[in-house]
């Protein structure tokens, strides 16, 4: 059984509903040191004071927030939970919208939601109510020092707690140079776009994380480099990346064919 990273309760209306949060996460990324290049000793990272250049031992850490320059207010752990001790507590449901709604870009990092025994009806009556309507619920939750945003969307048997950004988190694309909605004034015709249709549409697939497409290939093949190496082969250089020709003028028609073409022998 994993830790959980929060306990309290979920509250909509005047249900309670106490669960644990845990990370939905299994993150199994490469782990690299800093070595110093002579010995390939490993190089420590030190928590210093500034003013003294001491070490100083993680005991004597506290947490400090900067009001004034040069001025301190330091918190503790049950500092934070003063400042709301509801809000370090509980979900708090705000509403519930459609799935379809929440822009992709908002969505951040997932959490499961699971139940202690004595909220599973309600847990349950929860989930089925909003998958039932096709919706999530929109909630806040504070873990650790921050509060968040969060939707729970009913996966499965699972209540899943998606953080999700705050507007003030997301850029906005107004600064950036893209094509504008009208495609006839790019020059796109309607044989293009139904092309362009049509090679969509020869690429569809059914989601399956399992996929062997879906692997990490990157990270396979680096751990085969790593493998090569530490048995004192030296991995070959790689080519150079392909240069366009400057000023190139790209057939999208001719393209989209060819995609097209070659989807359809590979799947022959």
């Amino acid at each position: 059984m994993p830790n959980a990273i929060w306990r309290g309760a979920i509250s909509f209306g005047l249900v309670t509903i106490p669960v644990s949060v845990f990370s939905a996460e299994n993150r199994k990324e490469l782990s690299f040191h800093m070595l110093d290049r002579r010995d390939q000793a490993p190089v420590r990272n030190q928590r210093v004071n500034s003013e003294t250049g001491e070490e100083v031992p993680w005991d004597e850490i506290v947490k400090g927030y900067e009001y004034e320059e040069g001025r301190w207010v330091t918190l503790s752990d049950d500092d934070f939970r003063a400042a709301n001790v509801k809000a370090t507590q509980t979900i708090d449901i705000l509403g519930a919208v459609c799935r379809e709604e929440v822009p992709v870009e908002y969505f951040s990092k997932p959490y499961y939601l699971s139940p202690d025994k004595a909220g599973r009806k309600a847990y349950a009556l929860l989930r089925e109510a909003l998958r039932g309507d096709g919706r999530v619920a929109v909630a806040k939750i504070v873990i650790r020092t921050r509060q968040h945003l969060a939707l729970l969307v009913p996966e499965g048997d699972a209540l899943l707690l998606e953080l999700v950004r705050y507007p003030y988190e997301l850029r906005s694309t107004h600064d950036l140079d893209l094509p504008e909605s009208d495609v006839a004034a790019l020059g796109v015709t309607d044989a293009e776009l139904a092309m362009a249709r049509q090679l969509v549409a020869a690429m569809e697939a059914t989601w399956d994380p399992a996929d062997e497409a879906y692997r990490d290939t990157y990270r396979d093949d680096l751990l085969a480099l790593i493998k090569q190496k530490a048995e004192g082969v030296e991995p070959s250089p790689p080519p150079p990346p392909a240069e366009k020709p400057e000023g190139e003028v790209i057939d999208i028609m001719a393209l989209l064919k060819q995609s097209i073409e070659d989807r359809s022998a590979g799947s022959g």
